[in-house]
């Protein structure tokens, strides 16, 4: 089923919660956010391949090494937030987008501006945290 939104369309809790206009309004809005990470991992891919490093002195090339280091940290972390992307354009597909997997409750449109690939609410992610906290102390 094709949604054409119009331009200035804003999600708002004044209609059902991801009908069909929602729902097509953050798989655009993934679906950018998608682009955008390729885009930047491309040009990521093209200063790591420019080759070994030559710089002779030794603080040049530990600087290399480190902004080589950083560069792909943000390369894994790409990846991993495109993955995550692919999980919720499925998950709209399915119709379980925009729903808490915890406790089937809407997650909220605010939350889902903020981080479209959200898949708890507010108080089941706090639960979490709270979890990892009390487990991380051990």
């Amino acid at each position: 089923m094709m949604v054409t939104l119009p331009p200035d369309y804003r999600p708002s809790d004044a209609e059902a919660f991801m009908n069909p206009h929602q729902a097509e309004y953050f798989r655009q809005k993934l679906l950018r956010w998608r682009a955008e990470l390729l885009r930047e991992a491309d040009g990521t891919l093209a200063s790591l391949s420019e080759g070994g490093i030559h710089e002779a002195d030794i603080t040049d090339r530990a600087s290399v090494e480190t902004d080589r280091a950083l560069e792909l940290r943000t390369r894994d972390r790409a990846r991993k937030l495109i993955n995550k992307i692919d999980q919720a354009l499925a998950r709209i597909e399915n119709g379980a987008y925009g729903y808490c997997e915890e406790t089937g409750e809407p997650i909220g449109l605010r939350r889902l501006e903020a981080r479209p690939i959200a898949t708890l609410s507010i108080e089941a992610q706090e639960r979490h945290e709270r979890m990892e906290r009390v487990h991380r102390d051990d």
